[in-house]
């Protein structure tokens, strides 16, 4: 699954790094969405889906590829 972020709806809450540090940062400017891995698989997924099911804004979703 591929990890696809709209970073003009992010707005900085944190729920994704919260949810998965090891797949997302907050940029240091203004605390939007940095995707660290593009490409998740194995236990990385769960992760991935708490962070996009989490987002306020729905900036993160999955997709197939």
């Amino acid at each position: 699954m591929r990890i696809r972020t709209d970073p003009e709806r992010c707005i900085g809450a944190g729920r994704c790094f919260l949810a998965a540090p090891e797949l997302f940062d907050q940029n240091d400017h203004d605390g939007t969405v940095v995707v660290l891995v593009d490409q998740v698989t194995g236990d990385a997924l769960e992760g991935a889906r708490a962070a996009v099911d989490d987002c306020p804004t729905r900036t993160l979703s999955l997709t197939e590829g």
